[in-house]
């Protein structure tokens, strides 16, 4: 089985090469990507890169703050959106396209369809988000099929709860949250009565780091009373989100990331994912789960994959950051043995912060020994985000969002490097970390011993000595038929000679062949011969932040 690279873009930024970049700049001063912008060439280019699904982050239609009236789109009010674009997490219509994405704003349903043919043309699948816990504030479809209801419009809002409404009330209180949200419109936002915050804030007054652009669905849960969930008969919720999902999945989208998956009830997902995959039984699911105690209900509720945020990606940030010795991530994969094929890997996404930025490694060349650990300790699915291949750094004010380290995902912006790749202008640096990138999708994607092998982790036998050093190498073993990968991965800024131990116990567990045998270094192709035996040592050089790995 081939290794799944997914690559996550915001078609509003990837296509877009507007340079201008004004802070909190409308679509006409700061321009915005298409998705026709993913061309036959450039979805050429993105597989070429080892990438087998695209997450196209950001399709659906959702709240803005760019006048779209003139396309019968209704107008939202500034004070309940953040940034000029918006968050693609409220959404404002779940079976509609973002205007801000195509080109002709009346055809953008026809422009995402043959997007999808060109992505399945060009041999990757199509992953979008389906966001399930909340919509925008003024949510109102145009276009759900004919006899669907909308959400909200068999409410009873004088109940604060009632597990047939969509969402949660507060009865008699008016939305006023607990700072200024307005700006000079001529008419407050109203909402009476106030519905729940996304974020489960339960009251009429969220605070200025609730999202108080969003409301809350209902699933049956009686937050109120402490938790308590009323699912039969089926919450009229429950059958409008299936809803959702059979309309994409439809359309030919191969794979949901689901949107804070962990504040939607398992037994919801439990329910709808059979039926779905029922009838798209070819269809994967993506959760962001951050509770480890809830890993195995969401897997057991059928998601596919869950990120492995909490554990490998905090482990191995911390490392990067010289917090934790590089043998924490025996613990990392530890915590996650018996799932560890339902776990996505990832060391950027539009939630974390850039590696390259002031708030993180500073440098890109730092996370090379993580992207190969991720890459190759396990069978499991990685994830690259838009421009991490050249080190983007993510230091831009782009308004909303501020200098945090992030990718916009509210404002209307350009990536740096993405702009400067295409008109040939990056330097050396940044062409040199895209290569090692490559490379190393490339090794994970070719080699049988990654995509299907078995794993043996040799750190318990490669304690602290002059040869070894556990606080900055890491080293495993990775083995299919008869080819056996040694990885060694170097967290220092320093070059090492290091020596590997390799205990009887990984010789028997993994059949390798004992005797004198050819070992090459799949990055540089240097040769050299090893001898192979129980309890033997095995030397390896490796540079400072990067890897080795051996194939024999």
């Amino acid at each position: 089985m081939s290794k799944t690279i997914i690559y996550q873009v915001l078609p509003r930024l990837y296509g877009n090469r507007n340079t201008t970049r004004k802070p909190n700049g409308t679509i006409e001063e700061n321009g915005c990507g298409k998705l026709e912008d993913f061309t036959d060439k450039e979805l050429k280019k993105i597989k070429g890169m080892g990438v087998t699904h695209i997450w196209f982050t950001g399709v659906i239609r959702h709240a803005t703050k760019t006048d779209y009236t003139s396309a019968g789109i209704p107008s939202c009010h500034p004070a309940v959106v953040k940034g000029q674009a918006g968050s693609p997490y409220a959404i404002s219509d779940y079976y509609d396209i973002d205007p801000d994405l195509a080109v002709n704003v009346t055809k953008r349903m026809d422009e995402f369809e043959s997007l999808i043919h060109r992505t399945h043309k060009n041999g990757m699948k199509v992953i979008i988000d389906f966001v399930p816990n909340h919509v925008a504030r003024q949510y109102k479809s145009l276009f759900q099929p004919q006899g669907v209801r909308g959400l909200g419009d068999d409410d009873n809002p004088a109940q604060g709860f009632s597990p047939q409404n969509n969402f949660y009330y507060c009865p008699g209180e008016q939305f006023s949250p607990y700072f200024d949200i307005y700006a000079g419109e001529r008419e407050p936002y109203y909402e009476m009565p106030a519905k729940a915050t996304g974020n489960d804030h339960f009251d009429s007054r969220p605070g200025m780091n609730d999202w108080y652009e969003t409301i809350k669905l209902n699933y049956g849960v009686d937050y109120y009373a402490g938790g308590i969930g009323f699912f039969h008969p089926t919450p009229d919720t429950w059958k409008k989100m299936l809803g959702i999902l059979r309309f994409w999945a439809s359309k030919g989208v191969d794979a949901f990331r689901c949107d804070m998956a962990e504040m939607v009830p398992a037994a919801f997902w439990a329910w709808a994912l059979e039926q779905l995959k029922q009838e798209y039984p070819e269809i994967k699911i993506i959760g962001e789960v951050y509770n480890p105690a809830l890993y195995r209900t969401y897997i057991a509720s059928g998601f596919d994959y869950l990120y492995d945020k909490v554990g490998m990606y905090d482990t191995l940030r911390a490392i990067i950051c010289g917090h934790c010795p590089a043998s924490a991530i025996t613990g990392a994969w530890q915590a996650t043995d018996d799932i560890a094929e339902h776990m996505l890997y990832f060391l950027e996404n539009h939630d974390e912060q850039r590696i390259a930025s002031d708030f993180f490694a500073c440098s890109a060349w730092k996370a090379i020994p993580a992207l190969a650990v991720s890459l190759l300790l396990r069978r499991n699915p990685f994830m690259l985000f838009e421009g991490e291949e050249y080190g983007e750094k993510g230091m831009d004010v782009e308004g909303f969002s501020g200098r945090d380290g992030r990718t916009t995902i509210f404002d209307y912006w350009s990536i740096d490097t993405l702009c400067r790749a295409e008109q040939f202008q990056l330097s050396d640096e940044e062409r040199r970390l895209a290569d090692m990138h490559h490379r190393l999708i490339d090794i994970a994607k070719k080699e049988k011993c990654v995509g299907e092998g078995e794993f043996f982790d040799l750190m318990y036998v490669n304690p602290a000595s002059e040869c070894f050093n556990p606080w900055s190498h890491y080293a495993f073993l990775r083995k299919s038929g008869r080819s056996t990968l040694l990885v060694v991965a170097n967290f220092s800024d320093n070059a090492a000679k290091v020596e590997v131990n390799i205990p009887a116990h990984a010789i028997e567990y993994l059949h390798i062949t004992e005797g004198m045998r050819k070992a090459t270094e799949l990055l540089t192709s240097a040769t050299s011969s090893v001898t192979i035996s129980k309890d033997c040592k095995l030397p390896a050089n490796i540079p400072a932040y990067g890897v080795a790995i051996y194939k024999f």
